[in-house]
């Protein structure tokens, strides 16, 4: 007679018991969270505040770019024809520099166009009249693809030698301010997200020691019975992952929140300087982004919690 055979569980068993428990800790988890409303909400608070900053100065930062590049003030690179050059070469060579990759765009001011705008922002119209031929040349204006300092000054001295071109002119020391500002403004904004990031690794990981606290002696039996650190660590992650999840909605909530305010004042200046441009806020990949940044940070705050008190535990 054969004895009882002892079942082993199959990898479908497991599987099951493992999302069941990850269910039933993360349910657990979500109710503990709303049984503590005021405090939950002062920690969600506090990690909104400190993701909806950074992420609000990268989107003006992105805006100032867009701006800038889309303003007629950019890094330009004027050209200088010759006095001998025909309209029809004037014309073939704008068509000809505007097809070219590091240029963005090339526009021609004949000497008339050039005469009729200096007249009308001099205000010395009368005067202009006595001229016996117009003394202004033809300039093809060109808007480098790439605004960097060194990308303009080489394009400058290539179109510089084309055997139309008499002068080539740029402002390189507005390109030069131009690109200090952003990169100053890019350093600014990594520090801060650093040390924001860290503030809400603090905040989650000291939030999720108190709780720790709280239930130490139920952590304690558990692992008197045999329960793992995975086991023992899953319902405070999960606890940091609701935390960072509500920090990271309520931190979009704050951000579009800050961008709508500030659309309709920006749209009014915009207007007076006659351009159509508009602010851009949060599009839905940044969303994403920014939850699932909130989430990481919440869970990986959670685990450096726990894991500090159950090594302080081990014997």
């Amino acid at each position: 007679m054969s004895g009882a055979r002892k079942s082993r569980p199959t990898t479908a068993s497991i599987l099951a018991h493992w999302r069941a428990h990850h269910g039933r800790e993360a349910r657990d988890s979500l109710r503990r969270f709303a049984s503590t409303p005021v405090s939950a909400t002062l920690t969600v608070l506090v990690v909104a505040l400190a993701l909806s900053l950074p992420v609000s100065l990268l989107l003006l930062l992105g805006n100032a770019g867009r701006l800038t590049t889309s303003w007629d003030g950019q890094a330009q690179v004027s050209l200088y024809l010759r006095s001998d050059v025909s309209t029809e070469k004037q014309n073939a060579l704008q068509k000809e520099l505007g097809a070219r990759k590091e240029v963005s765009r090339a526009r021609l001011i004949t000497p008339a166009l050039a005469l009729d705008e200096f007249r009308q922002l001099s205000g010395y119209g009368e005067a202009l009249n006595l001229l016996d031929s117009n003394p202004l040349p033809a300039v093809i204006v060109i808007q480098p693809a790439d605004i960097r300092p060194d990308s303009v000054k080489q394009l400058r001295d290539a179109l510089a030698g084309l055997p139309e071109v008499e002068a080539a002119d740029i402002d390189l020391a507005w390109v030069q301010r131009l690109a200090a500002i952003l990169k100053v403004g890019q350093r600014l904004l990594l520090a801060l997200a650093g040390a924001l990031a860290a503030t809400v690794l603090l905040v989650i990981g000291n939030t999720i020691r108190l709780d720790f606290e709280s239930r130490k002696e139920e952590v304690q039996v558990l692992k008197l019975l045999g329960a793992t650190d995975a086991f023992v660590r899953r319902p405070f992650l999960y606890s940091g992952l609701w935390t960072g999840l509500a920090g990271g909605l309520l931190a979009c909530l704050m951000v579009a929140a800050f961008f709508l305010w500030l659309d309709g004042p920006v749209s009014e200046l915009a207007k007076l300087y006659s351009s159509t441009f508009r602010l851009n806020g949060l599009n839905a990949l940044d969303v994403l982004v920014l939850l699932a940044a909130s989430t990481l940070l919440g869970i990986s705050g959670a685990w450096l919690a726990v894991n500090r008190h159950l090594k302080a535990m081990e014997p």
